[in-house]
């Protein structure tokens, strides 16, 4: 019995290290199909579009790290109301916002955002609303701002005015 007890704990102890070799290896993945979809050069920005078929810019809310979804169905930039308040954004009043879910009520917030390739948008008034999930949208607030093209799979934002 004294034998099997170190074995087992051997056996456990591989399991537990191939099972962290697998883990580390597919984040390793994900980052660089991450890299992969978004290029930052020469004043434009390339992102393409994820295996999910939507494209993602990455950013920071007052900060803290995001992935957003762009939405150009997205009237204004949207985030989970757990979102909001896990960043303390104070409500500046209510809102009915359509989604493809119905009619939903939520908090107008104000922040600063910050995309990857030099993009801001201070004091961005956003749409915080219930059950929106952990991904914020990324709307035409300030997608309209930009100069933008999509083709072939390929979003591309053109940072500097011709």
């Amino acid at each position: 019995m004294s034998q099997e007890l170190p074995r087992t704990f051997k056996v456990i102890t591989l399991w537990l290290l191939l099972g962290l070799v697998v883990f580390l290896g597919v984040q390793w993945w994900l980052h660089q199909q991450q890299q992969a979809r978004f290029h930052s050069e020469g004043g434009a920005i390339e992102i393409t579009r994820g295996p999910d078929g939507h494209y993602h810019w990455p950013g920071r809310i007052n900060g803290r790290p995001v992935d957003f979804l762009i939405d150009t169905g997205a009237t204004s930039t949207a985030i989970s109301s757990a979102l909001a308040r896990e960043l303390q954004l104070d409500s500046l009043g209510s809102v009915q916002s359509n989604t493809a879910g119905g009619v939903v009520s939520g908090q107008v917030v104000r922040a600063d955002v910050v995309l990857e390739g030099g993009v801001t948008a201070e004091r961005l008034q956003i749409t915080a609303l219930p059950g929106l999930g952990e991904r914020p949208l990324l709307g035409m607030d300030v997608l309209g701002r930009l100069r933008w093209t999509q083709e072939a799979g390929v979003l591309r934002i053109e940072l500097r005015r011709p």
